[in-house]
């Protein structure tokens, strides 16, 4: 006996996602898992996706994104609405049925929806009703979507998990067409089975095929059919008889494909009906009643006869389909009992498991209660000091890896969004020749241990330009160090470095007009001397370049020979920190206590740390001592060989306001006394005497440099100088037309179109611009027109 094989049901349920979604996918299980084989998707239709988010905030469109970060945004948001589906998708899995998830990116939900049903030739669609008052217009979206869908699918609509209504397929209606027209012609035969032979001659073979026109049959309408039938017949006999006013029978009028009879006499329809519920069943009687009433002979004319035997039919017509409607009114009732006997045990069911839930969780109240008292145990006993320094490391280690974690994946999106970005800019060695005259001594303008320092213009940018004496110079350690941490790493108070030749060992640094701090302190080539006020400043924006070097991630940086030589000041006397080549990256995780073993102590003898010399171990502390010995020198203006004693001698001894700079002006005595405490504290000769910086030392040189601001702003009360913004990056000068480039930077317009002429990238940031498009600013054009107004 061959086995007969079980097509396998498809069942698509269309989800927005949201928490209503849930209740559609329980009445789909609830519905269909019954069935053998069938295998559910979840079908989502999403926004088509038009552009790209950037970390910035903004958004750019997907035409002007390249093809791999598009796909991955792609991939990333497909991600993102599997993980909204997976709830579920996991309520088909635990019910064991075989779940696919279908993702449509469109913006037109009914469309999409309606081509995938008719695409994959689904034959039920299940989708969650949409809520909408009388008061509202427009069909809602549930309507939309099954009026779009292909007439070959049933549509259910579900609300609040129940049913809410059903569009029948094409085949469904089909079905139960033909099962009503079956129902309708036995139920003609079963009539034609009980009449007489008398009335077998009234028949018309039309008459059968009639009943088959009718698309729902019900009880009532298989009667009024029986009716019009027979009264057509007896119309046509009697036509021509005179009897025909007395026994008037209303004409039926049945329109094919609707539930609707006219009824042309309606008063004697009603008169008839109530009549026939009146009349005995049995022929016999009811003639032999009709005969003693009238008095007529007891031989009946054949027409008669007919009359009798239409009144009879008529009445089992209706008897017979009183019978039919009690039948189905007792199927009803044996169903809702049926439904209320399930009800009932489900409820004892879910009653029986509420009890064992609320058992469970007092046993696991219970046991909550024991083991919190467990721990409290064993907590008290596990207090010692030893567990909680190995539980804070764990947790700073595993803090440091998280923040490492992060910031690789930011700089991979950053490099997946922008793409790689060259470090520096190289200059050939024919444009560094061409640049300072041959090296002429004309523009030599410094000359250190390891190069020569030459003022040029590079690409019209003026620029300092230190050669290596060495002949292997792009090879040198300092030279490789100080291009590889200055290439990376940007800070207002940090030399900018503008290029590189590595193969000839020279770097492009930005000019700094007043050169350097030792320079201005020891008043060469007579310069002005500078303010105390700016000297505040200045060692507020020393200490913060150093923070931000020793805070650098992954790597912290020390830069091991600080000294006012290598601090440099602007036209402004803004301060920036140069010569890093003797900086030192550490390579093991950054902690308070993180110390660096180096064989060969660096740097400048008075600015060495003691403890640096001693042991060779260099740590952040060693940037602290020599900052310590740069106020000093702030202050005093001295060499730096025993200034620590000269300055402790004088606050003891009550000289103090007589070792300052008189150059610098009126000196506030109290808080200079408290800056050169806090020198003398950061130039301890113990490291662990030495306050920290980022957390002592620059907080309080904050404090003082709020002094020095009020102090400069009486100061140029008398004649002001201009702001910082008002100055041209490239001109260092006031700009007559400020206007802002595509990096964000604001120029005087002459100054940036020259650049721009030669140039693709930024003279600030050294990088590529996006474009070279410049935008007016007026607002700081109108501050600079009411600053140089004011002067006048």
């Amino acid at each position: 006996m061959e086995e007969t094989e079980i097509s396998e049901v498809s069942v698509v349920i269309a989800i927005n996602g949201d928490k209503k979604s849930k209740y559609v996918v329980k009445w789909a299980l609830e519905k269909f898992v019954p069935e053998d084989k069938v295998m559910f998707k979840l079908l989502h239709v999403r926004p088509a996706i038009t552009s790209v988010p950037t970390p910035m905030g903004n958004s750019i469109l997907l035409s002007q994104v390249r093809d791999d970060v598009a796909a991955a945004y792609r991939k990333e948001i497909e991600w993102q609405t599997s993980e909204k589906l997976l709830p579920y998708k996991n309520m088909c899995v635990q019910r064991k049925v075989p779940v696919e998830i279908l993702q449509i990116e469109s913006d037109d939900v009914v469309n999409a929806i309606a081509g995938e049903v008719a695409k994959c030739s689904i034959n039920k669609l299940v989708i969650g009703a949409s809520s909408r008052s009388i008061f509202s217009r427009g069909q809602s979206l549930s309507s939309k979507i099954s009026e779009s869908t292909p007439s070959f699918c049933t549509v259910y609509a579900v609300s609040k998990g129940k049913m809410s209504s059903m569009r029948p397929s094409d085949s469904e209606t089909n079905r139960s067409i033909k099962d009503d027209c079956s129902d309708t012609s036995s139920s003609s035969n079963n009539s034609s089975s009980h009449t007489s032979s008398t009335q077998t001659e009234w028949t018309d073979p039309s008459s059968a095929a009639s009943y088959s026109h009718f698309r729902s049959p019900s009880l009532p309408m298989q009667r009024f059919q029986a009716l019009s039938t027979i009264n057509q017949t007896l119309l046509h006999k009697r036509t021509n008889s005179a009897e025909t006013n007395h026994s008037r029978i209303p004409s039926l009028d049945f329109r094919e494909g609707e539930d609707v009879v006219s009824i042309s006499d309606v008063g004697y329809a009603n008169s008839q009906m109530s009549s026939f519920r009146s009349v005995p069943t049995d022929n016999q009687s009811w003639i032999s009643d009709q005969a003693s009433t009238s008095g007529a002979p007891t031989h009946f004319s054949s027409e008669s006869q007919a009359n009798m035997n239409f009144e009879l039919e008529k009445l089992r017509i209706e008897l017979r389909h009183v019978r039919g409607m009690y039948a189905i009114a007792q199927c009803e009732s044996i169903d809702a009992s049926r439904k209320l006997n399930d009800i009932h045990k489900r409820r004892l069911e879910e009653a029986m498991k509420l009890k064992e839930i609320s058992f469970k969780e007092e046993e696991a109240k219970e046991l909550a209660i024991q083991e919190k008292q467990k721990h409290e145990a064993a907590k008290k006993e596990a207090g010692s000091l030893k567990e909680r320094v190995e539980r804070e490391t764990a947790e700073r280690k595993e803090a440091e890896i998280k923040a490492l974690r992060e910031a690789k994946e930011k700089e991979k999106l950053e490099n997946v969004l922008v793409g790689p970005v060259q470090q520096y800019q190289k200059f050939t060695w024919e444009e560094i020749i061409s640049a300072t005259s041959s090296f002429s001594d004309n523009l030599r303008i410094g000359m250190g241990a390891y190069g020569t320092v030459y003022k040029c213009s590079l690409h019209h940018t003026t620029a300092a330009v230190k050669v290596l004496h060495s002949k292997e110079a792009h090879r040198n350690k300092q030279f490789q160090q100080e291009l590889e941490i200055l290439s990376r790493i940007r800070h207002p108070h940090l030399l900018i470095l503008l290029g590189a030749c590595p193969d000839h060992g020279c770097l492009a640094y930005e000019y700094m007009e007043n050169g350097s701090l030792e320079d201005r302190l020891l008043r060469k080539n007579n310069t002005l001397p500078i303010p105390w006020f700016e000297r505040y400043r200045i060692a507020w924006e020393v200490a913060s370049a150093l923070v931000f070097l020793h805070n650098t991630r992954p790597k912290p940086i020390i830069h091991r020979d600080l000294k006012p030589a290598n601090i440099l000041l602007d036209h402004n006397l803004v301060s920036k920190i140069g010569d890093v080549g003797l900086a030192t990256m550490i390579n093991t995780e950054y902690s308070a206590s993180t110390m660096y073993k180096d064989t060969g102590p660096v740097g400048t003898l008075c600015y060495i740390d003691p403890e640096y010399q001693r042991s060779g171990l260099v740590s952040p502390k060693s940037d602290v001592y020599a900052l310590g010995m740069v106020i000093l020198q702030l202050l005093t203006a001295k060499p730096a060989i025993a200034i620590t004693h000269v300055v402790e001698t004088a606050i003891c001894d009550g000289h103090f306001a007589d070792i300052l700079d008189p150059d610098a002006g009126k000196w506030p005595i109290e808080e200079t006394k408290e800056l050169a405490k806090l020198g003398l504290s950061c130039a301890e000769l113990r490291r662990r005497d030495r306050p920290d910086l980022k957390d002592k030392v620059l907080p309080a040189l904050e404090r003082l440099n709020e002094v020095a601001d009020r102090a400069r702003d009486m100061a140029s009360c008398a004649q002001p100088a201009p702001p910082n913004h008002f100055i041209c990056p490239i001109l260092k000068d006031v700009m007559d037309d400020p206007c802002v480039a595509a990096d964000g930077y604001t120029y005087d317009r002459k100054a940036i179109e020259k650049w721009l002429e030669d140039n693709d990238k930024s003279p600030m940031t050294n990088l590529m611009l996006p474009n070279k498009s410049l935008i007016p600013n007026y607002t700081l054009l109108s501050a600079i027109m009411e600053w140089k107004s004011g002067r006048q």
